[in-house]
């Protein structure tokens, strides 16, 4: 990096709300927020925050995605490792035991994977009765929306012997790994070898006279009503028409959970959001 691109970088940064931004953006990394998002997080008004976002993308230190009218924005990683290298790069004349070694901080290589490889995956387990429809679509389009950033799993209070064929061979048909798709017992996780939950997510009313066991102490739930395709009636046609449209429902509440800025909220704001997602996208978009 040049003396007048850290110039810029740096004069970006020396204003209070664009600090706190990038800041939340280099939390948020390597998802994107959007713009709305950020100015409700720094409590600025949308046009305002528009404009310290077009500060900081002309710096070079965020990246712009453009999502229908939406505009989500990223913290650029290599752009300021860059900046940061060059502030260092002469630091203390050679004497790195000065200044703490400072600059052996930041990797020599200005590739950004290893950022990416290094973002902690959430667990999260969907639960419905039967672990039959539902929760296992569940799994199997977090496992392909969520791209690695998450792990999935489901579960049921009583599961079924098998999954529905009608939703094994929906789920292959849009390209889905079955292979290891199977109902089984919420039990399975409460064990001490069972994978600690991040989010647990019930897509079907709670039992009645039922309560969830316990999975842990740190999970934060969730609830999104959805139709049991065990009660969908008609001909073979509207059945279908039925699951794809339940398909549809979940994909939708899922993309909009894996886009949450996770590291920019609390548990408490988490939560809120899981059931606004389930309050508000009732429909097949």
């Amino acid at each position: 990096m040049d003396e007048a691109l850290a110039i810029d970088g740096l004069g970006s940064l020396a204003q209070p709300t664009r600090l706190a931004v990038f800041r939340k953006l280099l939390a948020a990394h390597p998802a994107t927020v959007a713009a709305g998002e950020l100015a409700r997080l720094c409590d600025v008004p949308h046009n305002t925050m528009s404009t310290h976002l077009g500060v900081l993308n002309r710096a070079g230190l965020v990246e712009v995605e453009r999502d229908g009218r939406a505009m989500n924005y990223r913290a650029d990683v290599k752009a300021f490792r860059g900046l940061v290298k060059f502030l260092t790069r002469d630091c203390c004349n050679g004497r790195p035991d000065l200044c703490g070694d400072v600059a052996r901080l930041i990797p020599e290589s200005d590739d950004d994977s290893e950022a990416r490889v290094m973002t902690p995956a959430f667990n999260v387990l969907f639960l419905c009765t039967h672990n039959s429809a539902r929760s296992i679509m569940a799994e199997a389009l977090l496992e392909k929306v969520g791209k690695g950033n998450f792990h999935a799993y489901s579960a049921g209070s009583d599961p079924a012997i098998a999954p529905m064929p009608d939703v094994i061979k929906r789920l292959e048909a849009l390209g889905h790994d079955v292979t290891n798709l199977r109902c089984k017992s919420w039990n399975e996780f409460t064990g001490p070898n069972a994978p600690r939950m991040d989010f647990v997510i019930a897509l079907c009313d709670t039992p009645q006279g039922q309560s969830c066991p316990d999975f842990g102490q740190k999970f934060i739930t969730g609830a999104w009503p959805l139709p049991d395709p065990l009660n969908f009636t008609g001909s073979p046609s509207e059945r279908a028409t039925l699951l794809n449209e339940l398909y549809a429902m979940i994909r939708r509440r899922i993309e909009i959970f894996t886009s949450l800025p996770f590291a920019a909220l609390d548990k408490m704001a988490l939560k809120a959001r899981l059931d606004e997602i389930g309050d508000t996208v009732r429909t097949a978009p």
